[in-house]
């Protein structure tokens, strides 16, 4: 029983101060305290001078109201005090001996015998004579002439205020002020509780993420701005996780589906080529096995391509003639479809060249494998960007398919039927190539044919080029993902 009310005790201690709510909490009563504490400080300073003042204007009353009566003629030995005056008052002679005296004083001692002798016209002082229990505020005054003879002086004296007898209002405030600091304690630990709750409610969500799956949410509060823009971002993220989690899964299955097919005819011609006899001609039977072994050697290299560019690998990079890159291009390839140009000097961009000529062989093979006729080429200035078209006039791509064409793998029924052998990631590199230098490639509208329109920014005055994702590269930040 005394273990498992320590280790509750532990408990207790760790989450009222390592966690936000402890310490939010702890703060916020440390620093009321002392507000509090200030505040206290203040309201007793401020008693003390009210209390202070009330003496002294006691004191003060008491002196006119006996001066008045000796004036008037209206005087006794024994002096009386009214209800709201000091019961201490004496009237001292010229020499400080006491003449008249309340019942208060009686047989005591001169309070200013010393004062009187000095020829002080006037008294306004505290003084703790010894006969008296406590100190006083003491006040007098002179008269010229009186029944005992001139300058005689008028005393009254009211006890100072004392915690003894002032014990019920700092009590009273501080018993006030503990009850404020425990209300303010509840309130912040009650009110930055139910601040956490949607937190704690998203963290409870997302602990379900591995029983569930990543197609479960977490709740979004209604209340509060930022946490619900917080619970929105996380559902966000985890849509986009989902998403690129279903992409890889579906780029896995495709590039599965892909080298299988070539790896099953090469296993099956070799494994008809050994069932043959000794004297067969095995040409024809080791020329269509090394096609496939060369599609698989296509297809593998496009996948070390698409991993290098999803690991931003770094790569250098250098300011090139778009032109001129075309162009060489553009002569770099077999004569099989005429190929026109309309190229605009001076056209600038940083990229890396090898792959910036991979992005334009692969637009020119994917436009040879569709054109009719004739492919056209254009590399033009935008603003500032860099704009390069390859158009073809075949048949052209549907509005409906023009994203899926750049998805991994994805080919359409066409492209099959024309290029049996293709690995359906041209485009998708080619894209992701444009991307990581902070362009675009899509398909724009074209009267006939498939136009691809490529945009690269063109680099500020004074840039040198550097490695990829180097503080001279293109925008920052990972790669949008390639369908």
């Amino acid at each position: 029983m005394a273990t498992e009310r320590w280790g509750t005790v532990r408990r207790w201690h760790r989450r009222l101060f390592f966690s936000v709510r402890g310490r939010a909490t702890v703060t916020t009563v440390a620093v009321s305290a002392l507000i509090l504490v200030l505040v206290f400080v203040l309201l007793m300073l401020l008693v003390r001078d009210w209390a202070e003042n009330e003496v002294w204007r006691k004191s003060e009353r008491t002196v006119e109201r006996v001066v008045t009566d000796i004036v008037r003629g209206r005087y006794e030995d024994v002096l009386d005090p009214e209800p709201d005056e000091t019961p201490l008052m004496q009237v001292l002679g010229p020499e400080g001996e006491v003449v008249a005296e309340s019942v208060g004083l009686s047989g005591a001692p001169s309070l200013a015998a010393e004062d009187v002798r000095k020829d002080k016209m006037l008294i306004d002082r505290t003084t703790c004579p010894g006969h008296l229990d406590e100190c006083v505020w003491m006040f007098g005054t002179r008269l010229r002439t009186s029944p005992w003879g001139p300058g005689v002086m008028v005393i009254a004296a009211t006890p100072m205020p004392t915690l003894l007898n002032v014990w019920l209002l700092p009590l009273g405030l501080a018993l006030i002020m503990a009850a404020l600091l425990a209300l303010i304690a509840w309130w912040t630990w009650h009110t930055i509780g139910r601040a956490f709750v949607p937190v704690d409610e998203i963290r409870s969500e997302m602990a379900e993420f591995s029983a569930r799956g990543l197609g479960h949410r977490v709740p979004v509060p209604q209340a509060g701005v930022r946490l619900q823009a917080l619970a929105e971002t996380v559902n966000a993220t985890l849509e986009r996780l989902e998403e690129a989690t279903d992409r890889e899964r579906r780029f896995i299955s495709d590039a599965s589906h892909d080298l299988r097919n070539p790896l099953a005819a090469l296993q099956m011609q070799l494994e008809s080529a050994l069932d043959e006899p000794d004297g067969y001609d095995w040409r024809m039977m080791v020329q269509s096995a090394l096609g496939n072994t060369r599609r698989l050697n296509d297809i593998v290299i496009d996948l070390l391509e698409l991993s290098r560019l999803d690991a931003r690998a770094p790569v250098p990079v250098e300011r090139i003639d778009l032109a001129g890159l075309a162009r060489r291009e553009v002569e770099r390839r077999p004569p099989r479809i005429p190929i026109t140009t309309a190229l605009e000097p001076g056209v600038i961009v940083r990229a890396n060249p090898v792959r910036l000529a991979r992005v334009l062989g692969n637009l020119l093979s994917n436009a040879e494998r569709h054109a009719t006729d004739a492919i056209q080429v254009t590399v033009a200035r935008d603003g500032d960007e860099a704009v390069l078209e390859v158009l073809d006039d075949g048949s052209g791509v549907p509005e409906e398919a023009r994203e899926r064409v750049f998805e991994r793998f994805a080919r359409l029924r066409e492209s099959r039927t024309r290029d049996p052998q293709g690995t359906g990631l041209g485009l998708p590199i080619a894209r992701e190539i444009a991307e990581v230098y902070g362009g675009t490639l899509r398909i724009a509208d074209s009267p006939s044919g498939a136009r691809f329109v490529l945009r690269l920014p063109l680099p500020k005055n004074g840039q040198k080029g550097g490695p990829m994702g180097g503080p001279n590269d293109g925008p920052k930040g990972g790669l949008k993902g390639g369908g």
